[in-house]
């Protein structure tokens, strides 16, 4: 079994994916951690990195390759990445959405840890709201443009999950619920 999880940015993608990891005993790879590198090793934040692919495919297609080979040459694993389920189509399918205000909480409070190296840190949750508006606009623009798709989209999925109100145990109990369910 392969499972993907996208999400709004700040919905808990890093987190679940690594407790189910935890959970079922399998691998977990993480696009976005792919990204954080390709973006540091350019000496550009994440931010930086996704306006660049608005113009240049590379910033998206090296790792969105990288995926579509991992889903078929593997099983067996867990992938976060706003695409993994395109490039994954014979994935279970996990969406996690998240309010807003309690994303940019989140956001904040991991670039004030420091927990986001691909990240500037940001000086209010406010700051951190912008740069998800900013963000979304840009994987939407980059996603329409290089694959004629839209990720936000929910019927794209198997499992939606809003985590705004749920701990992080909570969200992977009912992931494990449903799963059970669906062997």
């Amino acid at each position: 079994m392969i499972i993907t999880i996208t999400g709004i940015p700040g919905a808990g993608k890093s987190t679940i994916a690594t407790l189910l990891s935890k959970k079922l005993n399998m691998p977990w790879y993480s696009v976005g951690d792919l990204r954080g590198k390709m973006a540091k090793e350019r000496g550009l934040t994440i931010d930086e990195l996704n306006h660049l692919g608005e113009t240049q495919d590379f910033t998206d297609k090296e790792v969105d390759q990288y995926q579509e080979n991992l889903g078929n040459t593997q099983d067996g694993f867990i992938i976060d990445g706003r695409l993994s389920w395109y490039f994954i189509p014979h994935s279970f399918k996990i969406f996690l959405n998240v309010d807003t205000q309690e994303a940019s909480k989140r956001i904040f409070h991991a670039s004030t840890e420091g927990l986001r190296l691909d990240e500037k840190p940001y000086h209010s949750p406010q700051e951190a709201t912008q740069a998800i508006a900013t963000r979304l606009a840009s994987d939407q623009k980059r996603y329409k443009q290089y694959y004629s798709i839209d990720y936000l989209d929910k019927k794209n999925y198997d499992l939606i999950v809003d985590t705004t109100n749920k701990t992080p145990e909570e969200t992977i109990d009912l992931i494990m619920q449903t799963l059970d369910a669906n062997r």
